[in-house]
């Protein structure tokens, strides 16, 4: 990945549970990758990784093997 694909992210969103305090985390999609970003920071810097990578965190926050 490259600094160009940040510049691809779009549709940058945070979950619907969020509270209204700011300290949340976004993501935003792009074909193939997912970046992510803190809310309150967005120009601090975002991490991007490939979907697959993405959508295995997530399995593993959903099935509470994350310890």
């Amino acid at each position: 990945m490259t600094p160009n694909d940040v510049g691809q992210l779009g549709g940058w969103h945070k979950a619907t549970a969020s509270h209204s305090n700011g300290g949340c985390v976004e993501i935003g999609d792009a074909p193939g990758i997912v970046g992510i970003r803190d809310t309150k920071n967005r120009g601090g810097g975002t991490l991007v990784v490939d979907r697959p990578a993405f959508d295995s965190f997530l399995t593993s926050i959903k099935t509470d093997q994350l310890r």
